[in-house]
C-alpha cells in the first residue's frame, strides 16, 4: 500500500512525482503535474508561489485514484479526460484516439488550401473521414470561419464525442456528425476530404505501446494486413464527393509514403505534396484533381 499523500500543494506535488517515477512511467514530472493541477484546480505558479496551500482530503483521494491509474499504464489524458489540440481542448472517449501532435500536421497542410477556397467562394466544404473527437475537422473550422465540416465515423460513440467537442467550442453550428461506413452514407461534394485513417497492419497491433495497444480502440488502429486498406477504399471512392479543384489529405505511417502515394496515383490522382512531422517521419500526403 502506497504511503498516503500530503494535503498540501508542494508535498503532494513532490509525492505524486515520486510514485509515478518508482511505477517507471515517461515523464512522471509532467504526468504528476498534469494530474495534481487538473484535479486540484491549481496551476504551476501556485505550486511554487504557495507550496503550503490546503488541498481537501477529497481532492487527496481523487489525485491518490489517477495516480494509481497512471501508474498501471493507463495515458494520462485518457485519465483527464481531454487532449489538446491545434490549441483545441478535445474530450475523449473510449472510442476515440487520443489526438496526436502528428496530426496537427494534416492541418496545417491543407489549411492555406481551405482559407483560399473559402476567400474565393465564401465557402469551403470539408468531409472529415473518421473523424473520431473531431480534431481534423473541428481545428479547420476553428481557423476558418467560413468551413463547414461533416465528421464520418462507424462508431456512434465517436461521433457523440466529436458532436460534443463542436459544441463546447462554439462550432456545433458548421459541423455535421454521419454515422458511416466509409462512403456509404455520404452524399454532396466537398472540397477537401481528410482523414487519419487506421494504418497499422493488423499483425503489429500486439508490438504497440501498452499505451497505445490497451487503450486506444483497435477500429481505429487496425488498416486491416497491410496497413493499406483504408488508403484503397478512399482512392476508389472518393472522386464522387470531390469537387473538381478539391484535395484529399491522408495522414500516412512514417513508412508508407511510397505504398500511399501509387495507390492514389494509379487511382489517377495527382501528387500535391508531402509533410513530415515535427520529427522529421513522412506524415501527410496531399492529392490533387483527378487527371482527366
Amino acid at each position: 500500500m502506497a504511503d498516503q499523500l500530503p494535503e498540501t500543494l508542494g508535498p503532494l506535488l513532490r509525492e505524486a512525482q515520486a510514485r509515478l517515477a518508482a511505477a517507471v512511467t515517461n515523464d512522471p514530472a509532467l504526468d504528476a503535474r498534469l494530474i495534481v493541477e487538473h484535479f486540484s484546480g491549481t496551476t504551476r505558479t501556485q505550486a511554487i508561489a504557495d507550496p503550503e496551500r490546503k488541498v481537501d482530503a477529497d481532492i487527496v483521494a481523487e489525485i491518490d485514484a489517477a495516480l494509481r491509474r497512471r501508474a498501471g499504464g493507463e495515458p494520462v489524458h485518457r485519465i483527464l479526460g481531454y487532449r489538446e489540440f491545434y490549441g483545441l481542448r478535445l474530450s475523449l472517449s473510449p472510442e476515440t484516439l487520443e489526438p496526436r501532435p502528428d496530426t496537427e500536421t494534416l492541418v496545417e497542410a491543407v489549411l492555406p488550401f481551405v482559407k483560399a477556397i473559402a476567400a474565393r467562394e465564401g465557402v469551403c466544404r470539408i468531409l472529415d473521414l473518421g473523424t473520431g473527437t473531431g480534431a481534423i475537422a473541428l481545428a479547420l473550422l476553428s481557423a476558418v470561419p467560413t468551413a463547414t465540416a461533416t465528421g464520418v465515423d462507424l462508431s456512434a460513440g465517436a461521433l457523440a464525442t466529436a458532436t460534443r467537442n463542436a459544441g463546447q467550442l462554439g462550432l456545433a453550428r458548421r459541423f455535421t456528425a454521419l454515422q458511416s461506413d466509409w462512403f456509404e452514407k455520404v452524399s454532396g461534394r466537398y472540397h477537401v476530404i481528410a482523414a487519419n485513417p487506421p494504418y497499422i497492419p493488423s499483425e503489429d497491433i500486439g508490438n504497440l505501446q501498452d499505451e497505445v495497444r490497451n487503450f486506444d480502440p483497435r477500429l481505429a488502429l487496425d488498416g486491416g494486413a497491410d496497413g493499406l486498406n483504408p488508403y484503397r477504399i478512399i482512392a476508389a471512392e472518393a472522386a464522387r464527393f470531390l469537387e473538381t479543384e478539391g484535395r484529399i489529405a491522408v495522414e500516412i505511417g512514417h513508412t508508407q509514403h511510397d505504398q500511399v502515394s501509387e495507390i492514389f496515383t494509379v487511382a489517377g490522382y495527382v501528387p500535391g505534396g508531402a509533410f513530415r512531422d515535427l520529427g522529421g517521419n513522412d506524415r501527410v500526403l496531399v492529392f490533387e484533381r483527378i487527371k482527366p
